[in-house]
Parts: C-alpha cells; sequence; structure tokens
C-alpha cells in the first residue's frame, strides 16, 4: 500500500503502467471509431454539395438542421423510455443523410426561383409555400414507416428499436427546423453575402 491512503499506487510505484483491456478496450475504440465516422460522413456530405451548388456557405446552411435531429433523437428516446446504446449512435450516423434532404430541396428551390430573376425575399416565400407539402410529407411517411419497427415487441427487434426512434424522432424534429430556420439562414447569408460586396466595391472606388 502507499504511504500515504491518500495518495495514488502510481506515486509509490511509478513503473506501473495501466491499460483497458475486454469490453472496457473495446468500447474505447468503438467511441474512437464513432468519431471518426461521424467526421467522415460530416465531410463527404458537405463535399458532396458544394461541388453542385457552387457555394462553401450553403452547404453549411443545409447542414444546420443536423444538430436538431441530433436533438430530436434524444428527446425520441426520453419519449420511447429508451437508453442511449451504440444503435442508437448508429441510428444518428444514418440520420445525418436522411436530414439534409429536405434542407436541400428547400435551398434548391429557392435558387432555381433567384436565377429566373425573383427577389430574394419573394423566392424564399414561394419556395417555403410550394415545398412545404412535399418537405412535410416525405417525413410524416417515413416517420409512420419506421413506427412498426419501434413498437415492435420482439426479441430480435430489440436491437434495432434504438436506431429506428433516432431515425424517426430525428427526422420528424429536423422538419419542423427547416421549414423555418433553413429560410431564415439562407435570408441572412445572402445579406451578409451583399454587405460584404457593397464593401468591397466601395473600398475598390476608394482606391481607383
Amino acid at each position: 500500500l502507499p504511504a500515504n491512503p491518500n495518495e495514488p499506487i502510481i506515486a509509490d510505484y511509478p513503473a506501473i503502467r495501466s491499460d483497458l483491456d475486454g469490453m472496457s478496450k473495446e468500447m474505447k475504440e468503438l467511441g474512437i471509431n464513432f468519431v471518426w465516422g461521424i467526421s467522415m460522413a460530416l465531410l463527404l456530405i458537405y463535399v458532396l454539395m458544394a461541388v453542385p451548388l457552387k457555394s462553401y456557405g450553403q452547404p453549411l446552411i443545409i447542414m444546420s438542421a443536423i444538430p436538431f435531429g441530433v436533438t430530436g433523437a434524444i428527446i425520441g428516446h426520453w419519449i420511447m423510455g429508451l437508453t442511449f446504446s451504440m444503435m442508437s449512435l448508429f441510428g444518428i450516423i444514418a440520420l445525418f443523410g436522411v436530414v439534409v434532404n429536405d434542407s436541400l430541396v428547400m435551398v434548391d428551390y429557392i435558387n432555381n426561383h433567384r436565377q429566373d430573376g425573383k427577389s430574394l425575399i419573394h423566392a424564399v416565400m414561394h419556395s417555403g409555400k410550394r415545398r412545404f407539402r412535399a418537405i412535410l410529407l416525405t417525413s410524416l411517411t417515413t416517420f409512420f414507416g419506421l413506427l412498426p419497427i419501434m413498437f415492435e415487441q420482439s426479441l430480435q427487434a430489440k436491437v434495432i428499436v434504438p436506431m429506428a426512434v433516432s431515425l424517426a424522432f430525428g427526422i420528424l424534429f429536423a422538419t419542423v427546423i427547416t421549414l423555418i430556420l433553413i429560410p431564415a439562414l439562407y435570408v441572412a447569408l445572402e445579406r451578409i453575402k451583399l454587405r460584404f460586396s457593397k464593401r468591397n466595391d466601395s473600398i475598390s472606388e476608394q482606391q481607383t
């Protein structure tokens, strides 16, 4: 035992080394792989949207719905009385790609209207009205399609229930945010870009 019981053993025996093994080691490795998987998924999603949209800011607007989807997944586990598990986290990774679909549809629709010569506010409001039903129905059909899995009581389904809960409630919660937050962020981004362009124009005029 150490000379002072309040001090750790490592203080008296510095040559001692400790390491995780068994289940603890597997959980640590799984956590590292999970963080790596999330990072790669987010990076790929950003790149795949930045190239066709030809913008660095719009993919960030679209991906802003992802944290709200994660919040919805957590709330869904609380409603269903489930504990968070690794299958829940796998469901959240799958949720990333699903959540951005509605936001991407909204932003792409706004871009098309602006290319037709519509003003910023008109394009945003018109796109919100026209895409409201399509986005809502898409999310609701996905949510109700996952209900049989969420309420399945068989032993075989217990493993995938947390994944279904993450997907279902994450999509449902993110849809409400998409219809409100995405248009607002789009307008804010365009106004910031307009302000910087005016500032650069004024600077160039002063230099000439």
